[in-house]
């Protein structure tokens, strides 16, 4: 294939409007969240994330399982933990069964930020989305974001 070749422009042009799609949504939460709640579209996806543990085998996320769903790297991962933990959003401890693995929990404080923060989130990707969509170039990836059901494995 050439850089000319018809295929790969339409695959570039493709992944520029799912880029932009994405951006336009996060850029849009991101100010809902600040404004009514200071969080970021971060600190929230994490809040979110780990509100979603449970106790017993396997309820636990390792710290990269938490990178990989928040999408950032280990390092600022734990940046951001570090600063939930300062805002006394979330709390660490040492795994029981093991004195290597730290847990993670969201706190009571966390919990409540969350809760009223979803509604926010929630309302702001809706109308995200409903701008996206009036948009021809971006308005199919918009209809295949809402017909997605299940999350997508890591």
């Amino acid at each position: 294939m050439t850089a000319t070749d018809p295929a790969l422009t339409a695959l570039s042009q493709g992944w520029c409007a799912l880029s932009l799609l994405h951006g336009r949504i996060e850029a849009h939460i991101e100010r809902a969240l600040q404004s009514g709640h200071d969080l970021s579209v971060r600190e929230y996806s994490l809040l979110d994330v780990l509100s979603r543990q449970h106790e017993g085998d396997g309820g636990h996320l390792q710290m990269k399982q938490v990178a990989d769903a928040v999408v950032l790297s280990q390092s600022a991962t734990t940046r951001l933990v570090t600063r939930l933990e300062d805002r006394g959003l979330l709390e660490r401890y040492l795994c029981p069964t093991d004195r290597r693995g730290i847990y993670t929990n969201v706190t009571a404080e966390g919990l409540k930020l969350l809760d009223a923060a979803r509604p926010t989130n929630d309302a702001a990707l809706r109308e995200a989305l409903d701008e996206a969509a009036r948009n021809p170039d971006l308005a199919p990836l918009v209809r295949a974001v809402e017909t997605l059901k299940t999350p997508v494995p890591a």
